[in-house]
């Protein structure tokens, strides 16, 4: 990991770190990045959704406040906590997320949008484990990953058997939802984190032969939604089925398009008003900052999250332990990954999957997850030994 991450090695006793501290040592720089990056998404979700209901305009916006709220709440406990212990505690989550995935198919499962991830709590309000299976399954891998000791560069056969397995488990158990997006993003970190872990390169190539063995027979055996296939279609074709399977990269390119460099203003979008791009304060927001902010505001918000990226990557260098900087690593790759998925689906140069857009997209569990992936950064990088 060391030659891929580059973290430093000290020796010395752990340090400990009052709470007042920690406030101190975080990370100022990407806290700013994400509370840019949420408010710019509250004022999206507000564009995108205050003509739903001429009654209660601003409903959608409100539920979406809330959920920040509560997401920040969850980053402070975390940030302030010491994320050594969840190397103790990483079977734990890993299990209590691979069960909120088996009650999503089983009948306490709910079926919204076409998926059937969500697990229905009242008033309203609904929770997709998927989401938090994220997290969960970084920690989870990192832990696999170190247990052979701080001194070994390299994690044995049998430890990368066994993080294939537990992320082959949480992936198949979230494709039969189905939700491939998810699985794309599960399937991706845990590559990444292999990769970071310092594992031999005839592993990594056996894996990726495998993971592409894989991927074809889940084609050629047709073991995907025929609309999931048709979605890759419609990548490598745009013009196939334009009314169709393709009309959502039409529509999305179309928005996107139309804000040229300075947008038409917030709240001012026809095509967001229109609702001409399907769930537009969700998966498909990155088209409404394109028409209403133009160039400007996506480039605004994509450097935004290129902040958060790198902070997260130095967060990974800097930390002189193997666990911590795992996960952070884990977690940076899972949010650049996604990243790049919803922001090329909109562009039309990554397939259609329902992936939110990372601290901007509408969501309550996906913030939740969000918010708690950050907080474990700054855990980290408050207990980063000084230079």
């Amino acid at each position: 990991m060391s030659e891929v991450l580059g973290v430093r090695r000290r020796s010395g006793a752990s340090r400990v770190i009052g709470r007042g501290a920690a406030v101190w040592r975080m990370d100022g720089l990407l806290l700013a990045a994400v509370v840019a990056l949420s408010v710019i998404g509250t004022l999206l979700v507000w564009s995108s959704t205050r003509t739903w209901s001429s009654a209660e305009p601003t409903g959608m916006v409100k539920k979406h406040i809330l959920n920040l709220c509560i997401g920040l709440a969850l980053y402070s406990a975390v940030a302030v906590c010491d994320y050594r212990r969840l190397r103790t505690y990483a079977p734990l989550v890993y299990g209590l997320a691979i069960l909120g995935l088996l009650l999503v198919i089983s009948p306490m499962g709910s079926t919204i949008n076409g998926h059937h991830s969500w697990i229905m709590l009242g008033g309203g309000f609904a929770v997709q484990p998927a989401e938090l299976a994220k997290p969960a399954l970084v920690v989870m891998l990192a832990r696999l990953l170190v247990r052979t000791g701080e001194k070994k560069d390299r994690p044995r056969m049998l430890d990368v058997a066994l993080s294939l397995a537990v992320s082959g488990v949480a992936a198949a158990l979230v494709m039969l939802q189905p939700d491939l997006g998810t699985t794309m993003v599960l399937v991706a970190t845990t590559g990444a984190i292999i990769v970071f872990a310092g594992v031999r390169k005839r592993w990594i190539a056996l894996a990726v032969l495998a993971t592409a063995a894989a991927g074809y027979a889940v084609w050629a055996f047709g073991l995907m939604k025929p609309y999931q296939m048709a979605r890759f279609t419609a990548l490598l074709d745009p013009a196939t089925d334009p009314r169709g399977v393709g009309y959502n990269s039409r529509q999305a390119l179309v928005a996107i398009g139309s804000g040229e460099v300075f947008g038409k203003g917030l709240f001012h979008g026809g095509q967001t008003t229109g609702r001409f791009v399907p769930e537009q304060h969700t998966d498909f927001i990155f088209t409404v900052a394109g028409e209403e902010l133009g160039f400007l505001g996506t480039v605004t918000v994509v450097a935004l999250l290129g902040v958060v990226l790198l902070r997260g990557v130095r967060i990974a260098r800097m930390c002189d332990d193997r666990f911590g900087a795992l996960v952070a690593g884990g977690i940076v790759a899972w949010l650049a990954f996604q990243t790049l998925v919803n922001v090329g689906m909109t562009i039309g140069i990554m397939p259609i999957t329902g992936v939110p857009l990372p601290f901007v997209s509408y969501g309550g569990t996906a913030t939740f997850a969000n918010m708690i992936a950050v907080g474990i950064l700054q855990a980290i990088r408050i207990r980063e030994r000084p230079s």
